[in-house]
């Protein structure tokens, strides 16, 4: 359940201060709040990141949903606390931009960056949200991922041991009851 929240809390984050931009922000203004440098804008995106794949609406709807449905079977199928977090942050972003797209079609982006003449592609919380859970989720598949298999494959395999045994116990006293009757 905390995971859920988690997710929840993202999602309306996200949708919050898209609201607050959508209502307070003219498209295309740009306010300073480090001159030079952070701005607050008002844009939206029809494709992914940077614009790619403009156009892709019922795509990138299809696939979200199928990747969020993945990604809450791993959430409740993990008992690894950063795999946890990781999907949990990526599940929130994704809802929040998912939502965009279902109402409009294209997704509200208003965080934007300058570093010296380069202008970083403008994006928004839930874009932030799903690249800290990409990089944790990274983190987690290069350290972490082999330890914590190896020790849910320990697990099943002692389930499945003790339950085996069982089984063959049970094999084994009805071999001998069928031995008695025929004696």
């Amino acid at each position: 359940m905390f995971w859920i929240l988690i997710i929840i809390f993202i999602t309306a984050a996200d949708q919050i201060t898209k609201a607050v931009i959508v209502n307070n922000v003219e498209f295309g203004e740009m306010i300073p709040v480090i001159e030079g440098f952070f701005y607050i804008t008002h844009h939206t995106n029809s494709g992914a990141a940077w614009g790619v794949f403009s156009g892709g609406r019922y795509v990138f709807i299809s696939i979200t949903i199928l990747a969020s449905v993945i990604m809450l079977y791993f959430l409740f199928k993990s008992g690894n606390k950063l795999l946890k977090v990781s999907l949990s942050l990526i599940l929130g972003g994704a809802i929040g931009n998912l939502i965009d797209r279902i109402a409009s079609g294209n997704v509200v982006d208003f965080l934007d960056f300058y570093f010296g003449s380069y202008n970083y592609p403008t994006f928004n919380v839930a874009d932030s949200f799903i690249v800290i859970g990409t990089i944790l989720l990274s983190v987690y598949i290069l350290f972490f991922y082999r330890e914590s298999s190896r020790k849910e494959r320990d697990s099943i395999y002692k389930t499945s041991e003790e339950n085996n045994g069982g089984i063959k116990e049970k094999e084994d006293s009805l071999d001998c009851e069928h031995l008695k009757e025929q004696e």
